[in-house]
């Protein structure tokens, strides 16, 4: 192989200590990884049985989705108390010993925080509701008038990502506003009771002993002056390509400011992670400048096709962008809000050999990774749940929409479901299918999906090469991306081919991992289709 494109993005000047810059950090949805207490939903106590799990897997840190006091209209993004755990999941004293020991498994613990919106049963709102229109009790919260001439029209044309206006109407007459669901109102950060608030809620959780924060639509908040129509319909299509007056404000980042001042006033690097949408890479980019926040999800990254030109294009381009302001590019396959990987690769053995390959390119890309939980299983989308057991919000969109096929529990153990998920069934139900995709049936097969992880995780760590740093493309026969990344006089190869016939590779040094059997011929490996290698360079 020869070499073609050189580094794409440099390494910022002691970035190698950070360990936010090459964490390989496992997202956990709290309801369905674990269940201690046999109610079929997972919990905190379940969460903390599994850490040696987690440990063995050789992650860095662990995200946790909300588990703090809610009704559950969106599954716990909907929140009613922010310093306190719901009974669902357990108790402050639960949350406490599982950061404790995560922290003795050397894992840190990464939680939700969600700014945008309360849920309509928090106090603040029901005290809004209460209150007479202009009071400081709505002033917490985006209530207007309506339109027309008795008020009976939304304010504007503002459309809920989970579809409908993003608009209701309270009792006497006003409406508030809510970018998700009715039940989860948007706060007013013009207000400053609300900056204080959530400095104090960060705080409570920073004293706990958390290492940082994934902060939920970290581009809402902030809304154009004059609330002005948008002009369009269906906005969700917008979202992330076009300029949207409630979202990717300017505004927003001197939030993000404030809170990256009080992460650095903490020990130990604590961090804080955009869900952030915006019209432009370089939009995208502005959330991590080095006064912001620490990383940014790359949902360009995870929508790209199974090709190699279109995959290498969105790669260059995430390096280049997050290069700008010095920070670490984040690569993500699947996670708790789309179908899982497995299937958008193809579904069935296509899908899990592509599935296997794309784990091993993007655990060799620059920068940080996220594993959603059963990624490492190979697990698909349950595409079959039965209606009753539908209740995503976000089906409001249509009955596609819901997201509720990549949150079915995991399966840990045994012949038949619940898999060892837990003692009294599962909220959601699992395919019989995933016997053979449980972690007990995969942990003694050096072939598993489960060990490609491991094996790949233990080279991520051991190997100098890998984690934050440069990169460098190589030539490759067609159908093929190729790339080296070098550091501290060492070097390794990763190539994958997406062709639909084998291909040849020069390799040279020895084979350190593959995601499918690979044929070694002297100096070149037979590499086939949907298949991904890494080799040690010379």
């Amino acid at each position: 192989m020869t070499q073609n494109i050189v580094a794409t993005r440099p390494a910022t000047a002691g970035a190698a200590t950070r360990w936010w810059r090459e964490a390989v950090i496992y997202q956990v949805y709290v309801r369905s990884f674990a269940d201690a207490d046999g109610d079929g939903v997972g919990d905190l106590p379940g969460i903390r049985s599994r850490l040696p799990y987690l440990a063995e897997l050789g992650v860095d840190a662990l995200w946790i989705t909300p588990f703090y006091v809610s009704p559950m209209a969106d599954f716990g993004y909907d929140v009613a108390d922010y310093r306190d755990v719901d009974p669902l999941f357990g108790t402050l004293d639960d949350a406490r010993a599982l950061i404790d020991d995560a922290h003795l498994h050397g894992l840190r613990v990464i939680v939700d925080v969600v700014p945008n919106h309360t849920s309509d049963r928090h106090p603040w709102f029901r005290a809004a509701l209460a209150a007479a229109p202009g009071s400081p009790e709505r002033a917490r919260y985006v209530f207007r008038d309506g339109r027309g001439a008795d008020g009976a029209l939304p304010p504007n044309d503002w459309e809920s990502v989970f579809g409908g206006p993003a608009w209701t109407r309270a009792a006497d007459g006003q409406w508030y506003l809510h970018l998700f669901a009715p039940e989860q109102p948007d706060l007013n950060w013009e207000n400053p009771e609300v900056h204080t608030e959530f400095a104090d809620i960060l705080r409570f959780w920073l004293d706990l002993g958390v290492d940082g924060f994934r902060i939920d639509v970290a581009h809402g908040m902030v809304k154009a002056p004059g609330l002005p129509d948008v002009g369009h319909a269906d906005q969700i299509e917008m979202l992330g390509t076009a300029v949207l007056p409630y979202f990717d404000q300017d505004g927003v980042h001197e939030i993000h400011r404030t809170w990256r001042e009080l992460l650095d006033s903490y020990p130990g690097e604590r961090i804080g992670v955009a869900e952030a949408w915006a019209p432009s890479p370089e939009r995208l980019a502005r959330y991590t400048r080095p006064d912001e926040l620490h990383q940014a999800f790359n949902f360009h990254y995870l929508g790209a096709p199974w090709e190699p030109a279109r995959l290498r294009q969105i790669i260059e381009e995430s390096l280049r962008t997050a290069g700008l302001v010095g920070a670490p590019s984040t690569w993500v396959l699947s996670n708790h809000d789309v179908k899982r990987h497995v299937t958008r690769y193809g579904g069935g053995e296509t899908g899990l050999r592509r599935a296997r390959a794309a784990a091993l390119v993007m655990l060799a890309l620059p920068g940080s990774a996220y594993v959603y939980q059963g990624e490492e299983l190979g697990l698909p989308e349950v595409l079959d749940l039965p209606e009753e057991f539908l209740r995503d919000p976000q089906r409001g969109r249509g009955e596609d929409a819901g997201r509720d096929g990549c949150r079915v529990p995991l399966p840990w153990s045994g012949e038949a479901p619940p898999f060892g998920f837990g003692d009294g069934g599962s909220w959601l139900p699992q395919s019989a299918d995933w016997r053979g995709l449980t972690v007990e049936a995969q942990d003694a097969d050096p072939g598993s999906t489960l060990n490609l992880y491991r094996e790949a995780l233990r080279i991520r760590r051991e190997h100098p090469a890998l984690g934050d740093g440069e990169l460098r493309w190589l030539d490759g026969p067609s159908g093929t991306l190729a790339f080296a990344r070098e550091r501290d006089g060492r070097a390794v190869g990763c190539a994958v081919n997406m062709g639909d016939r084998p291909v040849r590779l020069t390799v040279g040094g020895p084979v350190l991992h593959s995601s499918g059997t690979v044929y070694r011929d002297g100096d070149t490996v037979e590499l086939p289709s949907d298949t991904a290698v890494w080799w040690e360079l010379s």
